[in-house]
């Protein structure tokens, strides 16, 4: 069973391009490459009905993040500040780096 590759990771700013989220920018929590799905901050978000667990602990309405597909997300160049699709750089010392696809940037990331 073959594991899926996503093209963002932990950490990376994003812009969402599709959904009623979509043109919301924010940082990826968690990146589940098995579900091709990722989380992200201030989006997507649902209300959950958590009931109290432990003494003192109250329950009610919450609201979280709920993961979308990744495949919704494009990742955001912090040089020239657009959603950018991403490219591959092989650098002299034989390692691998993200770089920006836009013209003229070239940004690796």
């Amino acid at each position: 069973m073959a594991v899926n590759k996503v093209h963002v990771k932990t950490g990376d700013t994003v812009v969402i391009i599709s959904g009623k989220d979509k043109g919301k920018q924010g940082k990826v929590l968690e990146v589940s490459p098995k579900e091709g799905k990722v989380i992200v901050e201030g989006c997507n978000m649902v209300t959950k009905h958590v009931k109290p667990r432990q003494m003192g602990e109250v329950g009610g309405l919450v609201k979280a993040e709920a993961p979308l597909y990744a495949s919704k997300v494009m990742l955001v160049c912090p040089k020239c500040g657009k959603a950018t699709r991403l490219g591959h750089k092989i650098l002299e010392d034989g390692s691998k780096v993200r770089v920006c696809k836009h013209e003229g940037c070239g940004e690796t990331f």
